[in-house]
């Protein structure tokens, strides 16, 4: 398996609308297009098939997800095989009748599905309705292993969490990516709106320092009606970036503008940060034991 020193990475960001083999066709052009510049892992949004649907509980919505391996995952690794790249995307994915999670996969060349992300934290905010969608998963943090190196996928919510980027830092991930779907209310001041864009841009730049790894974050654009009151809705900000083991941004996109967002990625340079700043030798993991416990009363 090989394992690069440097990596060409591509972010694909893009609206989405009610025609799902059209979102998925965007993709596919992203994909295409950030292989003709060299690129050899590709990052999708999350739900890249869809509108962001979870701004309501509707039972007709189910009828969007489907199985894995099924019909967008198929195309999906027919590409990655014909450009011979790594493509990691996001699917609605059907398990069992009554059974359905919000599940990243990674699709490796002609090898094909090499491995699957359930999404582990499951949001129930307003707006961000998940919890009547989605099963939490349960295949836990663990890497995926690529001839590329070893993807630590997460999805959206949980990058909120340093407890989950931990988990797959430790169990040997080289890089953490987030297939994500962010935004705001138009009920937001400026202010607020910048505040909650910057938050959630630190603690993804966050992870990568506390973990000397690099962290791919994608999100799509465009604003997306609620389906109760079309004069509402989510606006989402876009800014889908890469940042280096220190937290340095190496790339970012608009918050407004469908891109291809591509960077060179220099994977050696999470060994030497971690010998200056060694966050993981330091660890009193002895001592961590009450982290098990929601709330220390």
């Amino acid at each position: 398996m090989r394992r690069p020193d440097t990596l060409r990475v591509a972010l694909i960001q893009h609206a989405c609308g009610d025609d799902t083999d059209a979102n998925l066709d965007a993709s596919l052009r992203g994909i295409r297009e950030a292989a003709a510049d060299g690129a050899e892992l590709v990052l999708l949004q999350e739900l890249h098939r869809s509108r962001y649907f979870c701004q309501q509980e509707d039972p007709a919505v189910f009828d969007l997800a489907e199985s894995i391996p099924g019909p967008s995952s198929g195309r999906l690794a027919a590409i990655a095989a014909e450009l011979d790249i790594v493509v990691v995307g996001s699917l609605f994915e059907k398990r069992a009748p009554g059974l359905y999670h919000n599940t990243a996969i990674v699709l490796d060349g002609d090898r094909g599905l090499v491995g699957r992300y359930r999404k582990m934290h499951i949001p129930d905010d307003p707006g961000y309705y998940e919890k009547f969608y989605f099963t939490p998963g349960d295949l836990g943090f663990t890497p995926i292993d690529t001839r590329l190196g070893r993807l630590g996928v997460l999805v959206c919510w949980d990058q909120w969490f340093p407890e989950a980027a931990r988990l797959m830092a430790t169990a040997g991930a080289d890089l953490l990516l987030y297939p994500t779907a962010i935004g705001w209310s138009d009920t937001d001041d400026a202010e607020e709106q910048a505040r909650q864009r910057e938050a959630w841009i630190t603690i993804q730049r966050s992870h990568a320092i506390a973990n000397g790894l690099p962290v791919l974050s994608c999100n799509r654009i465009g604003f997306e009606p609620d389906p109760a009151d079309p004069d509402s809705g989510a606006r989402f900000w876009g800014s889908s970036f890469v940042a280096g083991p220190q937290g340095e941004i190496l790339a970012q996109a608009s918050s407004d503008n469908a891109e291809v967002l591509l960077c060179e990625v220099d994977l050696g340079r999470s060994e030497m940060i971690r010998r200056v700043w060694p966050y993981l030798r330091d660890r009193r993991v002895d001592h961590y034991g009450e982290l098990v416990r929601l709330y220390r009363d």
